[in-house]
């Protein structure tokens, strides 16, 4: 089964010190990295800086896509037209059979604010007790959200290049 993690952090750049902490652990094989992706977001800036990290990405990557909707539902909605956000509804419409939901993007939006970043992590196989201990809790925070497979399958195939 896949999950769908992401580890919000109170500053801007510790998302992407995550990425060496994550390498590490798929080396030890206590986690297997599908597919990632940041968003940092420094204090002064109107909207957070988003990468999809492909050096952490395994066989089973989702497009960049996927991501670019993903972070459009939360973070840049308010900054589309009409025409676009009613495409953006069937979007989340479709996000919402794949286990992302209204509840989940309004957490992930209320809580990857100015001065945080946020890691967004597709995962399988991991041992959670030991990843947890890998980061710090008084810097990282997890929001999660599991996919059974066939929510991991529509979500492939909504996203499939």
């Amino acid at each position: 089964m896949a999950t769908l993690t992401v580890w919000k952090f109170d500053t801007p750049d510790g998302a992407e010190s995550a990425e060496s902490t994550l390498l590490q652990l798929q080396k030890q094989e206590l986690i297997q990295v599908l597919d990632a992706a940041v968003a940092t977001w420094p204090q002064d800036a109107k909207k957070p800086k988003t990468k999809q990290l492909h050096n952490l990405a395994g066989v089973g990557a989702l497009s960049g896509m996927f991501w670019g909707m993903l972070f459009g539902l939360i973070f840049l909605m308010p900054l589309f037209g009409a025409a676009i956000g009613a495409a953006a509804g069937a979007l989340g419409g479709k996000m919402a059979d794949v286990g992302i939901d209204d509840d989940f993007i309004e957490s992930v939006k209320s809580q990857v604010t100015p001065g945080t970043s946020a890691l967004f992590l597709m995962s399988q196989d991991a041992v959670v007790d030991r990843v947890k201990e890998a980061f710090p809790s008084a810097h990282a925070e997890l929001i999660q959200s599991n996919l059974d497979s066939a929510q991991e399958a529509k979500l492939r195939e909504i996203f499939a290049e």
